[in-house]
């Protein structure tokens, strides 16, 4: 069986098709595994590249437990609290606490009596359609009408999910303080999404997150996929990096194995795809009748946003800085409509003028040379790259000067909202969309694939079993979707999908 990609879906797959009895070799382009799930270290500073939260962790429990051993034995989780520090566009901060039951007090606290009401009956609301969702949908194979037919058991139980709202329409009709519709817009950006146009069934997210927690793993994040990495070699894995695949062999209709970089061939009567979904039917598959279906499903899903970065190597510390922070602009529609080139800027999306900050600032000593350093990793919402592929559906970030100029422009947003280290930068690592595609072979660097815009975006991201007997998909770019939760569950389903040996 060959494994195509690092990333952490396909290490799961990996480890979970091991432990069932299969001959598994994981092939990636990179010198290390992790995929998005990178790391990036100089003079003692070091950062996590991508993922900075872990939600759900019991995924991965189970994802160790079925593959030979705990998951505290290989990992140290840390439940965070606060979960994350918001500073809102009029200066309000809110600080929510990473114990669910305290979230309510604390918006209250911040926002006013009454804003605990709203969000805890959002929350509710959340949580059933968590309920409804979570084994229909997240934990089985994409099946078009089958799954459509699962989600709609019963009509009070569509009138719950109701997927004809947006999670902005949603958010409206529960919550009158407009700074809790800003917290909750932010929800559609964790699936690269447009809050204007996701479902409202991503209010999930939020729910998740505060009821099972916000963690972090000491050491970075890194430290989870060189885990499951380890785990598969474990159970009889191997691992092969600097190794590009070029094509996935069809023979007789079915996969047959792949071919690599060099021309080595490698057989094999399965092969799990880790591979960005737009790559692999686009430039790894051979044109088939099979596959057309999805190429034009995914021509007509809107790409997830990217993503720009500053990994800023600090002198000093800063006091009662969380370990994650959101700073909020005036006007979130802009960005949005910046980002997807909607809107105002139809057509021709660009570096968004005044963005939402994302810092995550780990206070680790594995992450800074002593105790008077900071290693803060800074991230805005971007469009993805578009040089070569698709001009006018995104920005090119190779431009020359863009990225320094834009650098700046972010430096000098985080100093008018209260986070002025333009002093203190011993070095800044900048990171693009065009980077990320690089580093990853993301198509533009989209950070999830395709996003959730539109209320059909779910069923037109590509399934777990491909049109091509014997090939499956996992990872963020497929089914259930993007992030650290939906990526194990994706390794899940391909691993059932395939059974034992």
């Amino acid at each position: 069986m060959a494994v195509v990609g690092a990333g952490l879906g396909a290490l799961a797959a990996a480890a979970r098709l091991a432990a069932l009895g299969h001959a598994v070799t994981v092939l990636e382009q990179a010198p290390q595994v992790g995929g998005k799930l990178g790391w990036y270290a100089r003079d003692g500073h070091g950062f996590d590249t991508g993922p900075s939260l872990v939600t759900l962790p019991q995924l991965y429990r189970d994802l160790f437990a079925a593959t030979g051993g705990p998951l505290e034995d290989a990992v140290d989780l840390v439940r965070l609290d606060p979960a994350v520090a918001y500073r809102f566009a009029d200066g309000t901060p809110l600080s929510v606490p990473g114990d669910a039951a305290a979230v309510p007090g604390a918006l209250d606290a911040a926002l006013g009596t009454g804003a605990g009401a709203q969000w805890s009956a959002l929350m509710a609301r959340a949580g059933r359609m968590w309920g409804i969702t979570e084994q229909p949908f997240l934990r089985s194979p994409l099946a078009r009408a089958a799954t459509l037919a699962r989600l709609a058991r019963s009509g009070s139980d569509v009138a719950t999910v109701a997927p004809w709202r947006t999670l902005r329409g949603l958010g409206t009709a529960y919550l009158r303080d407009p700074r809790l519709r800003t917290l909750l817009d932010r929800y559609a950006t964790y699936s690269g999404s447009d809050p204007r146009r996701a479902p409202a069934v991503l209010v999930t997210v939020p729910y998740v997150e505060q009821h099972f927690g916000s963690w972090y793993v000491r050491g970075g994040l890194r430290r989870l996929g060189e885990a499951v990495a380890a785990r598969a070699v474990e159970r009889g894995a191997v691992a092969r990096t600097g190794t590009a695949v070029e094509r996935v062999l069809v023979e007789g209709g079915r996969a047959a194995g792949v071919q690599l970089a060099g021309g080595e061939v490698l057989r094999a009567d399965v092969v799990v795809s880790g591979a960005d979904a737009a790559a692999l039917y686009a430039d790894l598959l051979p044109a088939s009748r099979p596959t057309r279906r999805v190429r034009r499903d995914l021509a007509r899903s809107t790409p997830s946003l990217s993503g720009f970065v500053l990994l800023l190597a600090l002198r000093g510390r800063t006091p009662g800085l969380a370990h994650h922070t959101v700073l909020f602009p005036d006007d979130y529609d802009a960005e949005f409509d910046a980002v997807f080139g909607v809107g105002r800027h139809r057509g021709a999306p660009q570096p968004v003028a005044d963005p939402t900050v994302y810092v995550s600032a780990p206070d680790d000593p594995a992450t800074r040379p002593d105790d008077d350093s900071e290693s803060w990793f800074v991230l805005v919402n971007a469009p993805r790259h578009a040089a070569g592929h698709d001009p006018a559906g995104g920005v090119d970030w190779d431009a020359p000067g863009l990225a320094d100029r834009y650098a700046q422009r972010v430096l000098e947003v985080m100093a008018r909202r209260g986070l002025d280290v333009r002093d203190r930068v011993r070095w800044c690592v900048v990171r693009t969309p065009a980077d990320l595609e690089r580093d990853t072979r993301s198509v533009g660097g989209s950070i999830y694939g395709t996003s959730s815009n539109g209320a059909r975006a779910a069923f037109l991201r590509p399934g777990n079993a491909s049109p091509v007997p014997g090939l499956f998909l996992v990872g963020g770019s497929s089914h259930p979707g993007g992030g650290l939760p939906l990526v194990a569950l994706s390794a899940e389903i391909v691993a059932d999908l395939v059974g034992p040996a």
